[in-house]
């Protein structure tokens, strides 16, 4: 197992993955052109995030995108944990902890970054459950959203 920042040449994988964890997470049917599109955009600007993934056997199985965002209040970045998908093969298996880990290690040691955040949806109880074990915690923020 591998566990790396993702490439240009995981650009489709990545993608693929996208789609599919919206479609099984919230029944949304992304575009694929559009997902595509999203992640070439943070693979070419990496100061908006980058992405993390998981190979076994020179297969990613999984993906994690990392983003920054500024903190007034803690003077410093956070990154937030977005569009986590394992493929189903490999799920309660430890993955997405070992991509969680890889992170947090690098967000003790990096001085410039804060803390770590992510959302998830209402209904993914699976979900909460995991980040509840692992040492994450729901207890300050309801986040609301606007899209045009």
């Amino acid at each position: 197992m591998t566990i790396r920042r993702g490439s240009i040449e995981d650009m489709a994988i990545i993608a693929d993955f996208q789609v599919k964890m919206a479609k099984e997470t919230e029944n949304i049917d992304l575009q694929p052109e559009v997902t595509l599109k999203g992640v070439h955009y943070i693979l070419n600007n990496p100061g908006y995030g980058f992405y993390v993934v998981n190979e076994i056997d020179n297969k990613v199985i999984s993906s994690m995108l990392v983003l920054y965002e500024w903190s007034d209040w803690r003077n410093h970045k956070i990154v937030w944990l977005h569009s986590v998908y394992v493929l189903p093969e490999y799920r309660c298996n430890g993955y997405f902890k070992e991509m969680f880990d890889y992170i947090r290690d690098w967000v003790k040691i990096d001085p410039n970054i804060g803390g770590m955040r992510l959302y998830v949806d209402r209904n993914n109880k699976g979900a909460q459950k995991l980040y509840e074990k692992i040492g994450m915690n729901a207890d300050h923020y309801i986040m609301y959203e606007w899209f045009k």
